[in-house]
């Protein structure tokens, strides 16, 4: 028959409580668990998050930057079509020959044609890139666009 005599905690329900501040043969050293003096010894003491002992954190040392750029976006030198007014009818069109007309500044990153503006040449233009209202208007003056398949390598950084 059970009795109040007989009743005990299920096992594992009652946890021997830890003797602290009881010498260093305690377990817990001469600090019993409250680490050093000062500012973490206290209760609620500590440093807050990001705190990286005075200088300042790397959190305020980033700049505040807008946005997000894509790892694999290219951007393209903007040429309109007016501007391909300067070479002669015939002629091809290419990023060396607006290089050194002086339409673009470098010979080494990719070119979009846009569609502002009209052309009176016929020209065979090779390129990066072109906006379709462009391509129509350079066609529509009698010229060709061939647009040059950039690959993933070859694209300039």
């Amino acid at each position: 028959m059970i009795g109040q005599h007989t009743l005990k905690p299920n096992p594992g329900s009652r946890k021997k409580s830890i003797a602290f501040g009881r010498g260093d043969s305690s377990g817990h050293g001469s600090f019993s668990g409250h680490g050093g003096k000062g500012q973490t010894a206290r209760s609620g003491g500590g440093r807050k998050p990001g705190f990286e002992g005075g200088q300042t954190p790397i959190t305020r040392r980033m700049p505040k930057l807008k946005g997000f750029t894509p790892p694999n976006y290219t951007i393209y030198q903007p040429v309109n079509v007016y501007q391909l007014n300067v070479f002669k009818d015939g002629d091809t069109v290419d990023l060396v020959a607006l290089y050194d007309r002086k339409i673009i500044k470098k010979k080494n990153s990719p070119v979009k044609i846009l569609a502002d503006g009209e052309l009176t040449k016929k020209l065979t233009v090779n390129i990066d890139a072109c906006s379709a209202e462009a391509k129509k208007k350079i066609e529509a003056a009698g010229g060709t666009v061939k647009i040059l398949n950039l690959k993933k390598k070859d694209k300039p950084e």
